[in-house]
């Protein structure tokens, strides 16, 4: 039995290890077919987990450089540079002492005393400041920025910095965009920013206005290089290396007449210093073929240093709309005139008028008693439009404004442009059309729809672009010609209409005579629109109004319309027509006498200074400068040399400006007796100091006294005053 039962268990035992063995073979055999299948999959595929082997391998063995192509540059209409390519700086200071040069020599900050006092002559910052800088907590810390003071610095600057050789003082440069001219068309032509402002290989995009409408166009195509690298990311010596070729922007030509776009500038700027609107809007453009010969708004900023940009993110020629006041009535007395239903010599009685339960004024509130219809328009009465307009009837006049294309993009080469509308439910709505309210509109569907009446009822589309030009080739890739959007009037109603432009300059009752200039054909139209409340109807107050003046010279075959909007000045010293005309009164004179058949040409640098560089300067040299230069200085510090101005070198000023300068010395608090708040933001500005203005005028207290210094002074307030 003992046998027997060893028997079985040894027979069993060896059925065991025999199926073991079996199961091992099969797992075995299976393992091993599971390994022939992955490895012909990814011999055959080249992609393992989703991941493609080759190009991992690639990848780790070659190296790709991105190339940048080179962005277009934007022109004026006679081929004069607005926008190009440059480079800006951030300096940086290391300061570990593990940092060595090529040869080994020590390559940090070693004296920091005499850094922080060569960086103080360049940099907005004191030399107290820049010691926290250079000796921060973190003893340990490599490297150190210092703040925004020393980010985006120009390369005059910059080289400025690197002739001290300051050891451990370094720049990264990015790529940058430099608009030679400063304040010009600055809402209209746009600015760029940096695609990433960590990566110095960065792109630069448009953000606003022609930057942004023609990006495209300007950044052309960026390339790439590819070299073969070994494990340790070292280029192999003579390893092939594959290009893509960068395809580099094209050239963008614009309308804009550097000449005229200058003189706009300051005179606009003047004004704004003077009377200080919420909004002013100035427009040159050529009645023949639609272009724009200069375009600005304020408030504005300075592309270069960013001056202003919080306060002015729009191009409010095209996206901000307006009830465009009496300046309407140029088209309400076209639509009258060409539909048949304009009598001159029809009596109505000014004054008032009750229109659909609403009371409509003229100006003046009393009128002038029974007037003839030919008055109407050179008085601005806005009865008068009205009678026209029931005349016609709403859907005459309704007709009209279409034809004029009211309500509808121009759809010039700007972003963001608005439509505008017309609001015409009620009968009171339908009259007040005829006269500038109850319609919005933005300046280019006004200057488009003026068009027509310039230039014997062709009305053309306003254009901004001249052409697209390949800067590889030379060659003009598009060019922008002359739209003709409609035929809303026919050429005799223009030319009656111009007549009457011309009579509200010349007629004793006319309200433009402030626009006449002697020795040139002017006619015009003044325009005053109420501003609407936020909260329903419109504000009240001699300075809540929209100002207008739209004009054409010569009246009887234009060469240029002028479209001015000024609104709710801040300062009214003087009449809305006197404000705007020491805009309008100059520059047609500008504009005609330098087309004058006698070839009479007065070049607008006889009118503003190219500011010089006074960077580096003694402060008594360049005291003498701007006394020749009919200019005033104002000295912030107590060192003998420019370190920082304002305006900056190259910008266009006119004489009497001043120009604020930082010296190298102690930041001292100067005398701003006298100064326009204009001065003050320089001050403001250049110090880096929080500056709270009181009043308006010119200034007569500071909280500070002169001569203290004012690194650690704390807010300064100033009050202002008017002299008149």
């Amino acid at each position: 039995m003992k046998k027997f039962f060893k028997l079985i268990t040894h027979n069993k035992a060896r059925n065991n290890h025999y199926v073991v063995g079996i199961i091992i073979a099969v797992l075995t055999a299976f393992s091993f077919g599971i390994f022939i299948y992955r490895f012909t999959a990814v011999a055959t595929t080249k992609e393992y987990a989703g991941v493609n082997l080759s190009e991992k391998t690639r990848q780790k063995y070659q190296h790709v450089d991105q190339v940048n192509a080179r962005r277009g540059d934007i022109l004026d209409s006679n081929g004069d540079m607005i926008a190009g390519n440059s480079s800006i700086y951030n300096v940086y200071a290391v300061l570990s002492k593990n940092s060595r040069t090529a040869k080994g020599k020590p390559d940090y900050v070693q004296d920091k005393q005499k850094t922080a006092e060569e960086l103080s002559k360049y940099l907005p910052l004191s030399k107290k400041q820049l010691m926290n800088y250079l000796t921060p907590d973190n003893k340990k810390q490599y490297q150190v920025e210092f703040g925004p003071e020393g980010k985006n610095l120009s390369i005059e600057i910059k080289n400025k910095i690197a002739a001290k050789n300051l050891p451990g003082i370094k720049f990264t440069e990015y790529p940058s965009r430099n608009y030679p001219n400063g304040v010009f068309a600055t809402n209209q032509v746009g600015i760029t920013k940096q695609d990433d402002i960590n990566d110095p290989n960065t792109n630069i995009s448009g953000l606003m206005g022609i930057e942004r409408y023609f990006n495209k166009v300007l950044s052309g195509t960026g390339g790439k290089k590819i070299t073969k690298i070994d494990s340790h990311g070292n280029e192999l010596p003579g390893s092939q290396m594959v290009e893509k070729q960068a395809v580099n922007g094209s050239n963008v030509y614009l309308t804009l007449d550097s000449k005229i776009q200058q003189y706009v500038e300051i005179l606009t700027q003047n004004v704004q210093n003077k009377y200080q609107p919420k909004d002013l809007q100035v427009v040159v453009m050529d009645p023949k073929t639609g272009q724009i010969k200069a375009a600005t708004q304020r408030p504005t900023f300075n592309p270069t240093t960013g001056k202003g940009m919080s306060s002015s993110w729009r191009d409010t020629l095209v996206a901000d709309q307006f009830e465009p006041g009496s300046a309407m009535k140029i088209l309400t007395l076209s639509a009258g005139i060409d539909s048949g239903h304009y009598d001159p010599n029809e009596y109505y009685q000014s004054g008032t008028v009750e229109v659909g339960g609403r009371t409509i004024k003229d100006w003046n509130d009393v009128g002038w008693g029974s007037i003839p219809m030919s008055e109407a328009f050179p008085r601005s009465s806005n009865v008068g439009m009205v009678h026209l307009e029931q005349e016609m009837g709403a859907d005459t006049w309704m007709k009209y404004m279409k034809k004029f294309k009211i309500g509808e993009k121009t759809g010039i080469e700007l972003p963001d442009e608005i439509a505008g509308g017309i609001s015409y439910k009620h009968a009171s709505d339908q009259a007040m059309t005829s006269f500038g309210q109850s319609v919005n509109v933005n300046d280019m569907q006004m200057l488009q729809a003026f068009s027509a009446v310039a230039n014997d009822g062709k009305m053309v589309k306003p254009q901004i672009v001249q052409k697209i030009v390949d800067p590889n080739t030379g060659k003009t890739t598009k060019k922008y010609k002359t739209e003709v959007v409609g035929h809303p009037i026919k050429a005799d109603t223009a030319k009656q209409v111009r007549s009457a432009m011309r009579q509200v300059v010349t007629a004793e009752y006319g309200t433009g005579m402030a626009y006449k200039v002697p020795g040139i054909k002017v006619g015009v139209k003044t325009g005053t629109a109420q501003v609407a409340s936020p909260t329903g109807g419109y504000l009240t107050g001699a300075s809540n109004y929209i100002f207008s003046v739209a004009g054409m010279v010569p009246y009887n075959k234009p060469r240029y319309i002028v479209y001015i909007t000024m609104k709710q000045p801040q300062i009214m010293s003087t009449a809305a027509e006197t404000m705007i005309s020491e805009i309008f009164n100059p520059l047609v004179k500008r504009l005609m006498t330098q087309e004058d058949d006698s070839g009479v040409d007065v070049k607008p640098g006889s009118q503003y200074v190219d500011m010089p560089d006074f960077l580096n300067k003694s402060v008594s040299s360049a005291n003498k400068q701007i006394s020749k230069l009919d200019l005033q200085a104002g000295i912030i510090g107590t060192g003998d040399k420019i370190v920082q101005q304002l305006p900056a070198s190259g910008e266009k000023v006119m004489p009497g400006q001043r120009i604020v300068m930082l010296t190298n010395g102690a930041m001292t608090m100067p005398d701003l007796t006298g100064w326009s708040k204009n001065d003050v933001l320089k001050f403001a500005e250049i110090t880096g100091r929080t500056v709270a203005t009181k009043g308006d005028g010119y200034v007569t207290e500071q909280s500070i006294k002169p001569g203290k210094i004012i690194n650690d002074s704390g807010k300064i307030i100033v009050t202002l005053k008017n002299n008149n």
